[in-house]
This record gives C-alpha cells, structure tokens and sequence, in this order.
C-alpha cells in the first residue's frame, strides 16, 4: 500500500510543479533581457508622441489579441498563401493598426537578447505604456507568455465585440472570457482614447433616439450619410488623448460615439457603476487596471507551448 502511496504524492507534486512553472511572473525576463522592458517603454512614449492615437491603437491590439485564442500574438500574424491570419476579420479590417510600432519594438529586443522576448508579451507591456504615456494608471504586467503558430479567422469574428452590441451582447462577450459586467464597464473606459471611422458610428448618429442631438448634428459633418467611411472621430470627444474617466461623463450626456458605447448607460444594469465611475475617476483606474491583468492572463502559452517569434508577423 506504501508504494501506490508514493507515486500519488510525485504525481500530484509533478503536477504542482507544472502548474507553478505555467504561471506568469513580473521578473520573468529579468535575468535572461534585463533592458526588455525599458526598451519597449521608450519605443512606446517614441511613437505616442508622434502620434497620441496610437496609444489607444497599442491598448486595442492586446484587446483584440486576448480575446481570441488568448494573449498569443495570433493577432500580428500576416496572411500567407495557405494561412489565413485574424487581420482581415470584419472587427480588425481596416481599422487595427500599430503592427509597424510592434515590428521596431520586436527588432530591438531581438538586437539586445535574441529569441527571448516574446510577441505577446510585447503586446502586453506596450498596452500599459500607452495608458501611462496618455496620463492613466500603471499596473504590473505579468510576463512568460509565448507566440502561438496558429490564428482563427472564426474567433475572430465571433468572439470581439461590435460597435453596434446590445448590452446584453456585451455582457456575454465579455462573460464567455470571464469577466463580469463590472469588469465590461472598467474595460470600456479603455474608449476614453483614441477614434473610430464613420462607418462604425454612422448608424447611431442618423438613428439612433438616445444621443444628444447637437453631438449627433456635428459628427454628421464629417461622417455624410453615404461615403467618407474612414473619416475619424475620436470616441471622447471631451478629452480624445487623455487616459481619464470622460467617456463615463460623455455616456451620461448621451455622447457615446458608438451604440455599444451607449449602450452601457441606457437604463440597464450597468447604469450604476457608469455613474461610479464618472464620479470616482480613481475606482474606475484601480478597476481597470486590474481588469487589464486579468486580461493578460486569458489562456497564455507558456513552457513548450508556442515558440518565441523572430517576426512577429510570421512563425518561425
């Protein structure tokens, strides 16, 4: 009885050291690309101050990442004769962009420790840089996830939430990765920065009863009834570059850009908490900073799984 005994107890800790070792780690590079995360900071504040939208297109790219297949860097996989990447997915075609910011990240890391520094990760940390470049929270990314060799074109398309989502759409999204509605809310705040085309909006702003009307009447200038689709709007238009809590304060206006904007303060369930962050601008970056690890922490590959990309936009 006293040796069945003994490989229950190696087994169960053979697999206490496999759960351990699969876990992320804030030092994970540390010892073996001590300059990593210096380096894509600097590369981060470079580009955000060339350009102030692209810290939200930086932020968007580990959102649409995680959602489908887990924070894997699928997402910067380019289409090649028999692959079929998650670009040309109707919530990522034509509008996800940044991948030429990630590319001169990855080749610097790659000049300071080769084969070391994964895609996914990068994805992770410049999301945070770029809250913290356009003036929001910081939050302690955790690190060890590796690049998968796959993406999905399907996932992709069901599993990112549209600009015209019920709130209930919304919430199932959201609650199929694991999040709660409270956690959707704080998440949402993210449309504090950055813009979107006419042709996400242009529904709202002709039919749309719940929107101000003078905000609706002054996006119709730019955004015609037909045509002009890739013409931008910013979705907060009280503060576009600033990581604050506005866009709560814009939905209780009736000024959400977008209909799932909206959707978040239109007498439903998330109504409340809306309201706690328009008039706690400090909860609502506490929330979404821990909503943001959560997210980092959606099915990474870590151990053997994956590889480490020397091209972001390709398997090795």
């Amino acid at each position: 009885m006293i040796l069945p005994n003994i490989k229950v107890r190696f087994f169960l800790l053979f697999c206490l050291i496999g759960i351990v070792s699969a876990q992320l780690s804030s030092t994970f590079y540390a010892k073996t690309c001590p300059n990593a995360l210096s380096t894509i900071k600097s590369e981060v504040v470079s580009a955000v101050n060339n350009e102030r939208r692209m810290g939200a297109s930086l932020l968007r790219l580990h959102f649409h990442d995680c959602f489908v297949q887990g924070c894997d860097a699928s997402v910067l996989l380019d289409d090649t004769s028999s692959f079929t990447g998650e670009k040309t997915a109707g919530p990522n075609a034509g509008s996800i962009r940044g991948f030429d910011v990630i590319d001169t990240i990855k080749s610097k890391v790659e000049s300071l420790c080769p084969g070391v520094v994964s895609c996914a990760d990068i994805l992770a940390v410049a999301a945070r840089d770029s809250v913290v470049a356009l003036g929001g929270t910081t939050w302690t990314v955790q690190l060890g996830r590796r690049d998968s060799t796959t993406a999905s074109l399907s996932s992709a398309n069901s599993d990112l939430p549209g600009p015209t989502s019920s709130l209930s759409a919304l919430i199932s999204s959201f609650s199929n990765k694991g999040f709660s509605s409270k956690e959707l809310v704080a998440l949402s705040g993210s449309h504090t920065i950055g813009q979107a085309q006419c042709s996400s909006f242009r529904t709202r702003i002709y039919n749309d009863t719940n929107i101000d009307s003078s905000f609706a009447k002054s996006l119709q200038g730019n955004c015609p009834s037909t045509g002009g689709d890739s013409n931008l709007a910013p979705l907060d238009t009280t503060s576009p570059n600033t990581f604050d809590n506005a866009y709560f304060k814009n939905l209780q206006s009736k000024k959400g850009l977008l209909h799932s904007d909206q959707e978040l303060f239109n007498g439903g369930s998330t109504d409340s908490q809306v309201n706690s962050y328009s008039s706690n601008p400090a909860s609502f970056q506490t929330d979404f900073a821990n909503a943001m690890i959560k997210m980092g922490n959606l099915s990474p590959l870590t151990g053997s799984s994956g590889q480490i990309r020397t091209n972001c936009r390709k398997t090795n």
